[in-house]
Parts: C-alpha cells; sequence; structure tokens
C-alpha cells in the first residue's frame, strides 16, 4: 500500500509540474513582440543612418525569431523576445538583412569609411568586437539555419552570396563555420546548378583562408559525397559529375601535400578492390570493381594528377594509378564489358596525354579489332543506337544487333584518335602507329562493310599524314636520340607549331562535342539535316486519274469480253440455254477466281460437252444451211 501511495504522489508531481511548464511557455508566447512591417522599417532606416549595438541586437533577435519559423524551432523562437507571424513580415526581415546588414555592420565595426587596409582586416580586430561577438555568432547560426531550409532557388543563390561575403566573420567562429561548411558541401552535390556553383566558392574562400583547420575534412566530405552522386550515370547526370570531378580538382590543387595524402589513400583503396576481386574471382568481388563508382574515382584520379603533375608532388603515383587501370580492364576480358574498357582507355589517355607520361593505349584498342567480327550479318535489327558513355556492359541481344558494331567501330576510331592526337608531336611517332597502320590495313582487306572502312580509311589517311610529317621534320636535325634535351625542345616547337593531326583533331572534337550537347538534351544527331520531302500521292486518288486516262481502253476490254461470252468458236451465237446456266454457275460460286472463268470461255469456244448436250439434231441442220440468216440475227441483237 506505501508503495502504491508513493507511485500515485509521483505521477501527481509530475502532471503538475508539466502544467507548470506549459503555464511557462504559454506565459512566454504571450510575453513575445510581435514584429510588424512598420518595425522592419523602422530598424532598416535606422541601421542605415547610424547602426548601434542596441539596434542590432534588437535587429538580429527578430532575424532569429523569422527563422525559427522555418523550420517549427521553438528553441529558437524562446530564445528571442519577438515572434514573427506573417509571411510579409518575415520575407521583409529576411530582404532587409540579406540586403543591407552586413554593409551597415562593417561600417560599425570599422567606421563610416574604411580604408582599404582595414577592409581585409579580420572582424575580431574591432574595438566593439566585444559587445557584438555573442549577437553576431548568433545571426551566422540563423543565416546558416535559413540556408539549410530555403527550397526556392533565387532566394537560396542570394542567401548564398550573402554568407560568400561574411565569410570572414564564420572564421572567427570554427564551430559556426563547420557546421556552415557541412551544409555547403551538400547544396555542391545535390543542389540545383546555380547553388552547386555558389556553394564551391564558399567552400573554396574558407579553404584558402583556414587551410589547416578546414581543408582536410572538407576533402574528405567532398569525395564522400561525390562517390555518392556517381552510383547511377546517365546521359542528363554526366554534366553534373564532369562539374563534381573539376571543382574537386580544383580544390585538391589548392595544397599538393594534403592532395598526395587522399590520392595516395584513395587510389590504394581502389588497388586494393582490384586485388581482391582478381584473388577470390567471385561475382561479388567483381561487382566491386566493375561499377560506376570506380570508373568515376577512376577518372578523377587521372583528372586530379593531370592537372597536379607539373608540380612533381603527385607524379609518384602516376605508375600505380595507371596500374589499376590496366588491371581492371584484364579483369574480365569479354565483349560484354567492352563498353567498359573503352572508358578505362580514355581515362589513360587522359592520364597520359596531361602528363607528358608515356602509357601503351594501343595495344588494348587493336584488340578489339582483332577480336570482333564486323563481316558477321547481325542477328537482329534495332533503329535506337549505342549510348557507350552511359553504359558498363553489354547483353547478350546488344551483341547481335547492327548498331553494337557501328557504335564500337565510332568508339574505336574515336580514342584511336585521341590518343595519336596526344602523340602527334612526338619525334618517334612514325614507329609508335607502326603497328596501328598494319592492323589498320588488314581491316581493310578483311572488312567488307562500306561504311566501316570508310571511317576506318579515313583514320589512316591522317596518321600516315602525320606519319610523314614528322619524318620529314627530324630528318633535317643535328642532333642525336641520346641528346634528351634538344629532343624535348624539338618536341615542344613541334607541339606549337601544330601537325597535321591535331588541327584535325581540333576540328574533329568541335563537331563531336556538338553531337554530344544534342545528345544529352534529348536531340536526334541528324535533326538540324534538310532532307528533301518525297510527297507521294494517295492510292485511291491514282486509281481515279488512271480511270480517267484509261476509260476507253476499259471500254474495249468490256466489249470484248461480250463478244466472247455471246459467240461461240466459229462465230454463231450459243443457245440462250447454255449462257444463263453459266450465269447461275457464276452467281453459285460468288465471286470466284478469274481461272476459273477463262476455262468456262475456253470450253464455250471449244464447243465442249455441255453446247453439245444443249443443241438438237434439227438445231445443228439449220445452222448448218443457214448461217446467213443468223448473221443478220447477230446484226440485230447489236443494234438492240
Amino acid at each position: 500500500m506505501l508503495e502504491e501511495a508513493s507511485e500515485e504522489e509521483e505521477e501527481e508531481d509530475g502532471m503538475e509540474a508539466g502544467d507548470r511548464v506549459s503555464r511557462g511557455l504559454q506565459g512566454k508566447k504571450s510575453d513575445l513582440a510581435p514584429v510588424t512591417l512598420a518595425m522592419v522599417e523602422q530598424w532598416k532606416q535606422a541601421a542605415k543612418q547610424h547602426l548601434t549595438p542596441k539596434l542590432f541586437h534588437e535587429i538580429v533577435q527578430a532575424f532569429q525569431a523569422a527563422v525559427a519559423t522555418t523550420q517549427g524551432d521553438q528553441e529558437g523562437a524562446e530564445a528571442s523576445r519577438f515572434q514573427v507571424m506573417d509571411s510579409a513580415v518575415f520575407n521583409a526581415m529576411v530582404t532587409f538583412c540579406i540586403r543591407d546588414l552586413l554593409s551597415c555592420l562593417q561600417k560599425l565595426l570599422f567606421g563610416k569609411a574604411p580604408k582599404d587596409g582595414t577592409r581585409g582586416a579580420p572582424p575580431s580586430s574591432s574595438p566593439l568586437w566585444g559587445k557584438l561577438r555573442l549577437d553576431i555568432k548568433t545571426y551566422l547560426s540563423s543565416v546558416t539555419q535559413l540556408a539549410s531550409c530555403l527550397t526556392e532557388a533565387t532566394v537560396a543563390a542570394a542567401v548564398l552570396q550573402h554568407i560568400s561575403s561574411a565569410v570572414p566573420y564564420y572564421l572567427t567562429f570554427p564551430p559556426q563555420c563547420r557546421v556552415l561548411l557541412k551544409r555547403m558541401v551538400v547544396l555542391w552535390g545535390t543542389g540545383e546548378e546555380t547553388l552547386r556553383v555558389l556553394a564551391f566558392l564558399v567552400l573554396v574562400k574558407v579553404c584558402r583562408h583556414k587551410k589547416d583547420a578546414f581543408l582536410g575534412p572538407i576533402l574528405k566530405r567532398m569525395y564522400i559525397t561525390y562517390v555518392k552522386n556517381c552510383k547511377f550515370t546517365s546521359p542528363s547526370a554526366l554534366p553534373t559529375i564532369t562539374f563534381m570531378q573539376r571543382t574537386l580538382t580544383e580544390v585538391l590543387a589548392l595544397d599538393s601535400g594534403a592532395a598526395y595524402q587522399h590520392a595516395f589513400l584513395y587510389i590504394r583503396q581502389l588497388a586494393v578492390h582490384l586485388r581482391n576481386a582478381m584473388a577470390m574471382r567471385k561475382k561479388e568481388t567483381y561487382q566491386s570493381v566493375y561499377n560506376w563508382q570506380f570508373m568515376h574515382c577512376l577518372h578523377l584520379w587521372c583528372r586530379v594528377l593531370g592537372t597536379l603533375c607539373p608540380s612533381g608532388a603527385l607524379e609518384p603515383l602516376i605508375y600505380p594509378l595507371a596500374q589499376v587501370i590496366v588491371g581492371c580492364i584484364k579483369l574480365v576480358p569479354t565483349a560484354r564489358f567492352y563498353p567498359l574498357r573503352l572508358h578505362c582507355l580514355r581515362a589513360l589517355t587522359l592520364l597520359s596525354e596531361n602528363t607528358g607520361t608515356f602509357i601503351p593505349v594501343l595495344p588494348f584498342l587493336l584488340e578489339v579489332f582483332q577480336q570482333v567480327n564486323f563481316n558477321k550479318k547481325p542477328g537482329r535489327m534495332s533503329a535506337k543506337p549505342i549510348n557507350f558513355a552511359v553504359i558498363l556492359k553489354l547483353s547478350s541481344v546488344n551483341l547481335q544487333e547492327k548498331v553494337y558494331r557501328d557504335g564500337l567501330l565510332e568508339q574505336l576510331c574515336d580514342l584511336t584518335l585521341e590518343y595519336l592526337q596526344g602523340q602527334a608531336h612526338s619525334i618517334a611517332f612514325p614507329e609508335l602507329v607502326l603497328p596501328a597502320v598494319l592492323q589498320l590495313k588488314s581491316f581493310l582487306r578483311e572488312c567488307k562493310v562500306a561504311n566501316y572502312c570508310r571511317q576506318v580509311r579515313q583514320l589512316l589517311e591522317k596518321v600516315q599524314e602525320n606519319m610523314e610529317y614528322v619524318r620529314c621534320h627530324r630528318q633535317a636535325v643535328s642532333f642525336g636520340v641520346s641528346d634528351q634535351q634538344a629532343v624535348d625542345a624539338w618536341e615542344r616547337q613541334t607541339r606549337a607549331e601544330g601537325t597535321p593531326l591535331t588541327k584535325y583533331y581540333s576540328h574533329w572534337r568541335k563537331l563531336r562535342d556538338r553531337e554530344i550537347q544534342l545528345e544529352i538534351s534529348g536531340k536526334e544527331r541528324l535533326e538540324d539535316l534538310n532532307f528533301p520531302e518525297i510527297k507521294r500521292q494517295r492510292t485511291e486518288k491514282m486509281k481515279v486519274e488512271d480511270r480517267k486516262e484509261f476509260k476507253d481502253l476499259f471500254d474495249l476490254d468490256s466489249d470484248d469480253e461480250e463478244d466472247v461470252f455471246g459467240l461461240s468458236g466459229t462465230g454463231a451465237p450459243g443457245s440462250l440455254r447454255v449462257q444463263h446456266g453459266a450465269e447461275e454457275e457464276e452467281d453459285d460460286e460468288d465471286g470466284g477466281s478469274s481461272s476459273g472463268s477463262e476455262e468456262e470461255v475456253s470450253d464455250l469456244d471449244d464447243g465442249g460437252a455441255d453446247v453439245e448436250a444443249g443443241l438438237g439434231p434439227g438445231e445443228l441442220q439449220r445452222l448448218a444451211q443457214g448461217p446467213e440468216d443468223e448473221l443478220e440475227d447477230l446484226q440485230l441483237s447489236e443494234e438492240d
């Protein structure tokens, strides 16, 4: 009994405490002063004339109350002594703070006319910093919260521009700056295009000022966000992935030391996945390598090494990265994974061209020419082309289609051209492309498809033209092969002057980029071409015109038919009984075939059994004696 009584007392005490808390909240809400448009306008005019610490405190309290309404933040609303109930007041308050408050605060901290030297000074150097510190901290937290809950792109862009201007204030508060950076990374990975760019600018601005404190965490978070966004690839997603690659490369370029640490760690992680796949030989381990995330990570690090290679810090990572890509090609070297092979070869081409390192890419391209039988007749026909840029493997049905061979040969020619144009200035170009020239000539001898031969022949002609150009120019040199400095100088001069292959590639690249843009936008490649339209007349209209034109011919045919059915083979008219019987037979057959009617006509002409059975001996005798009378009857019947 005592225990029950104690439990009931505790419940009553809890209910009383809850009632007191609820009454306290209601009392606080009733004590909150509502913000009106007149108050916002008054604060705005006063801040422009002369902003004071007390006025700034009131404005920050009202702004905090306005932002608290966006996410139902009761704690933030309770911390403020104002209350925003109207959407018009909310818009006016946010607009005032985003547009005008920061410039007024700058004047308050450093004077009305700050000099150039004080404009770049940190806000903490102001003598009024001690009085405004807490209010500025509250304001920055509210701005970050506002940026995380806005859905309208134009308003969010204005807030991000305001945050970019307020970066020096964020740097004085590391906790608030970390929260801001997390939000900026989210917008950089998932926001609208304009918001992605503005968020990236904020990240770069913070990292340039505080590399030691924020660059490492930002790089890790940006890389994880990049990998998450690369899980699926489509024509519409490719521009976003490319944007993230380029911007992440720019952030890594801020500090080569930090870039080397992250590149070494993540390239080693890719190598570990590849090693497990090669050792275990299971479907799960293959899938850990043959996926879009792995491919896009390879492309990212190829771009990073190509961008930062001139500094020399990341040069030791070129060989291991190239080995990982080559191992990825050789893991499952089947025809189904030709698209993945092409992605890997494109990454090796990018790495080789940007770093100036020779990587043997041609053998992997020429191997496909040898393995695929381009003369084989396709098993299926498909009108939709295969977009090799957004696939990693082909189905067994795709391997039987004609569009597969069309797209594969086009990709092989494109990749061969892209790789060779990067080596076109090399003094050893004739020897380098000799295997490719032999393979292309062999292909032209064996291939029977005119369209394939035309593409390969065009590529072969450009390669041979560049071979002749390099061979003629290097014959006039006076240095030897062992003089590396002279060879490098000659190659730099040849690159600057341009070669026939590089000039052709620059023109081809412009046309190819235009085609890619049309594919991304969902248009067809031949949409802009004006083909002549063939106008065909309707079948019914043609029949009517033919009938009018050959009317006389049809009439003659009908008269001949009447004569055939009305006369016997000797020119005498057949009996009415025979003609009537023939008409009844035609009606019974309900539109029989023309062959049947022809047989009946031939029977009538030959004087068949039906005719003989219908004529008596007397009738036959009269016909033999008086044919002239019968001819007169025939003439009379025709006149009638």
